[in-house]
């Protein structure tokens, strides 16, 4: 069983079809889907799809397109909305700089140490986003990590081999996305390489980045079959083997649905 660690459920792009996007990824051996929050103020929209379909766990958090919208979301509130039995970790936060007219960076650094305040007092995973933000990402990271423990992953990572390998040494969790399969890819496959494979995920990010060969189409949670296959090539690696090794990777950072699950069994 493949689980895609990274998707968007409740975008109006699924808002007609969440038991067909459900249906076609348990065709394609994708058995768990963890829909990702974009904005604190959505989490029961988050929690109603978790609720109705057995095979999906969410996240609750700002992403930082969203900071200046959710400037000052406490980390008491974030903590308190986990308390949910299907939220099982937090984020997305962190840090995007593509764009000119996104949130101050100050404001996305604040909000991004407050959801890692609450990763950290919780003990669920949080959900990185990083773009074009490597030295500063690296910064609040070895910043954040010294003043105390937490749990995350960098999800769909596009940046830098310096970025992977210092999250690696914090202890951090690397997810790839169908950008790995791209032709134009070969650094990212090389820093997927790099990736030791016990920190490994892999996901969607699902309405975007649909991998090859469906780019240019909707992403779906589906998808993350054609992202294991292109990771397994790289990696020089049967599928079946990289898709046991991400699935074990997941339950082993959100252990929270390990344990929910084990108590179902």
């Amino acid at each position: 069983m493949l689980v895609d660690s990274h998707c968007h459920l409740d975008f109006p792009d699924f808002a007609e079809d969440i038991p067909g996007v459900i249906a076609r990824a348990e065709a394609a051996g994708v058995g768990r889907m963890l829909t990702i929050s974009t904005r604190v103020a959505k989490a029961d929209a988050y929690r109603a799809i978790a609720e109705t379909h057995a095979q999906v766990w969410y996240t609750v958090g700002t992403h930082p397109h969203g900071a200046a919208e959710e400037p000052d979301v406490p980390a008491e509130t974030i903590i308190g909305l986990t308390e949910a039995p299907r939220c099982i970790g937090i984020g997305e936060a962190g840090l995007d700089y593509h764009y000119e007219d996104a949130a101050p960076q100050a404001v996305q650094e604040r909000v991004f140490r407050a959801h890692i305040a609450a990763a950290r007092a919780t003990g669920l995973p949080l959900v990185i986003h990083s773009r074009d933000a490597d030295a500063h990402m690296e910064a609040v990271l070895v910043d954040e990590v010294g003043r105390g423990p937490f749990k995350a992953i960098l999800h769909c990572f596009s940046s830098g081999a310096r970025l992977a390998r210092v999250g690696v040494e914090l202890g951090l969790y690397v997810s790839f996305s169908g950008i790995v399969t791209f032709r134009r890819s070969h650094e990212l496959r090389e820093i997927a390489a790099a990736v030791p494979l016990d920190r490994m995920l892999v996901e969607t990010d699902a309405p975007f980045l649909a991998p090859e060969p469906h780019r240019g189409r909707r992403c779906e949670p589906a998808y993350t079959a054609d992202t294991a296959r292109s990771l397994a090539k790289t990696l020089d690696m049967p599928f079946e083997a990289l898709a046991a090794q991400t699935t074990e990777n997941f339950y082993r950072l959100f252990d929270k649905a390990a344990a929910l699950e084990s108590r179902a069994a």
